[in-house]
C-alpha cells in the first residue's frame, strides 16, 4: 500500500471495527503500515481474517477477528482476546454501518399522486418500515456508542486514547430515499462531538471522518450499472460533486493518519471532517 505520508504508530493498538470492507479495510492497512498493530472485526470473521492476512504479510501484527457491534458481550470477547493477543487498545476506528432498504423510500418526492396510489406500488414515507428505521440507527449510531464503551475504559484509564467515528455526507446534507441513514450518521457526527467533550479530562480525542461517495460493496449496485456506467442516482452525485468523480480508498487515508497521529493532531477533537471531493461545499448553482 503505497501511503501519502507515515506517522509513527509502533506503541498502538488498534481496532478497526467493520474492517473487511473496502474502505475501513484500507484504513486498517493504512494504520498497520504505520507500524500499529491491528485488530481487523468484522461480522464476518473471514472478511476480517482476509484483511488481517493482508497486513501480516506485509510485515505487521494482526489478526481477524468476529464480532458483533450490537452485541456488548461479543464486544467484550473480542476485546479480551486482543488484549491477550496484541495488548491494550489505544486507538478505535468505528467503521461499522450500512443502510437498509426497509429504511429506504423508493421515490424521492411524496406527490398527491403517490397518495392515491394501491398498497405495493411503492414505498413512500408513510409505507416505512419501524423495525427497518430501528436496525439502520442501531447499526450505525448504537454500532459505534457500544465499542466506545468497551474498547475505551482502559484508554481513560492510562490517560491516552484515539477514537476515529466514520459519519457520512447525509450527515450534512441527508440524501432523498434514505432518512433512516441519514438520520443515524447525523447522530453519529453529534456524538462524535458529545463525546469528545466527555472524554477531554482523561486524555481521548475523539474524531469523525465524513467520507463522500466512494464505490463499496454496497453501493456499488446503486450507483453503477453492470458495465460500469452510473445510474441516474451515480450521475446525480457526480454532477453535484465539484470533482466530478467518486473518491478512491486511499484518499481517506490522509486524513486518518493526521487525526490519529498525536503529534500531528494533539490538540484536535470533536470535529468531524469532510473528505468528499467538494461535494458538502456545492449549493448546486
Amino acid at each position: 500500500m503505497k501511503l501519502p505520508f507515515t506517522v509513527d504508530l509502533k506503541d498502538r493498538v488498534a481496532v478497526v471495527t467493520g474492517g473487511g470492507g473496502i474502505l475501513c479495510g484500507a484504513m486498517a492497512e493504512a494504520l498497520g503500515a504505520c507500524g500499529a498493530a491491528v485488530a481487523v472485526a468484522d461480522l464476518s470473521e473471514e472478511r476480517a481474517e482476509a484483511v488481517a492476512a493482508r497486513l501480516r504479510a506485509a510485515g505487521g501484527r494482526s489478526i481477524g477477528v468476529g464480532c458483533n457491534v450490537l452485541e456488548r458481550a461479543s464486544l467484550e470477547a473480542a476485546r479480551d482476546r486482543i488484549e491477550k493477543e496484541l495488548g491494550r487498545v489505544n486507538l478505535l476506528l468505528n467503521g461499522a454501518g450500512c443502510n437498509h432498504p426497509k429504511g429506504t423510500t423508493s421515490m424521492e418526492y411524496l406527490t398527491k399522486e403517490v397518495l392515491s396510489q394501491p398498497p405495493g406500488q411503492g414505498v413512500s414515507f408513510y409505507d416505512l418500515d419501524p423495525q427497518g428505521i430501528q436496525f439502520v440507527f442501531n447499526l450505525n449510531f448504537l454500532g459505534t456508542l457500544l465499542p466506545c464503551q468497551v474498547f475505551t475504559r482502559g484508554m481513560a484509564e492510562s490517560g491516552r486514547g484515539t477514537v476515529i467515528n466514520i459519519s457520512s455526507m447525509n450527515a450534512f446534507t441527508p440524501l432523498t430515499k434514505i432518512p433512516a441513514y441519514s438520520a443515524a450518521k447525523a447522530a453519529v457526527s453529534n456524538f462524535t462531538q458529545w463525546l469528545a467533550v466527555h472524554f477531554s479530562k482523561v486524555g481521548i480525542r475523539v474524531n469523525a471522518i465524513a467520507p463522500g461517495f466512494f464505490l463499496t460493496d454496497q453501493n456499488r449496485a446503486l450507483l453503477t450499472q453492470p458495465d460500469g456506467s452510473l445510474t441516474p442516482r451515480g450521475q446525480t452525485i457526480v454532477k453535484q460533486t465539484p470533482m466530478g468523480r467518486f473518491g478512491a480508498p486511499e484518499e481517506l487515508l490522509g486524513t486518518l493518519l493526521w487525526l490519529v497521529s498525536d503529534a500531528g493532531a494533539g490538540f484536535v477533537t470533536g470535529t468531524v471532517i469532510p473528505v468528499d471531493g467538494g461535494f458538502s461545499a456545492f449549493s448546486g448553482v
